[in-house]
């Protein structure tokens, strides 16, 4: 993301902040941070992460009806919460209703079109969207796509079969699982970042 634009000095908003992990890192360097949450029980815990942080307020709201005022935001992270594209309509309205001219925001995503997380990932919701059919989605929007290779790495294989049983349907976790050795797993995802 740094290499796309900084966010040194300016205003971001976090996007379904979750427990707000990402919070203070980009407190770190940001002039104001805003963590947005729909869930209570995470909205507290975010709160509770980052209340020792000036710079920083987490709000109740969502991707769809953030509590921000117009034109208040340099920079916008968002990690899974603009799920699959199509359908993500009025949540992209709101953003460019909150984001300031020259801002930049980031939306990272599943891809399920690569690696073997993604094959798990289309196995288990074959009713969503086709990779290409996402892609072309945020590319029409004005989105640029930068694809990212990483993985998830346990310490153990019952944390591994936790996490994917959590990820995926019973069926197909249980499929998947009986197949796959191991305590990695490759993941991919796309970084979609755009310009206001």
């Amino acid at each position: 993301m740094h290499q796309v634009a900084d966010w040194s000095g300016l205003d971001v908003v976090d996007i379904g902040c979750g427990t707000g992990f990402h919070l203070p890192w980009f407190a770190e360097a940001a002039r104001s941070v805003v963590g947005v949450e729909p869930h209570p029980d995470l909205l507290r815990l975010a709160q509770r992460r980052t209340r020792h942080l000036e710079s920083v307020r987490v709000l109740q709201g969502t991707a769809q009806q953030l509590p921000v005022p117009d034109g208040s935001v340099d920079v916008a992270h968002a990690r899974w919460a603009y799920f699959f594209g199509p359908g993500c309509e009025p949540g992209l309205t709101e953003l460019s209703r909150v984001m300031r001219r020259g801002g930049t925001a980031y939306i990272l995503d599943n891809d399920a079109g690569r690696s073997t997380f993604g094959a798990w990932f289309r196995r288990g919701y074959p009713h969503l969207p086709s990779p290409a059919e996402v892609e072309r989605f945020w590319s029409t929007h004005g989105w640029t796509r930068t694809p990212v290779l990483t993985r998830w790495a346990f310490g153990s294989r019952a944390d591994l079969e936790a996490v994917v049983r959590i990820e995926l349907p019973d069926a197909v976790a249980e499929q998947v699982l009986g197949v796959y050795d191991g305590t990695e797993v490759d993941y991919a995802v796309n970084l979609w970042w755009r310009h206001f």
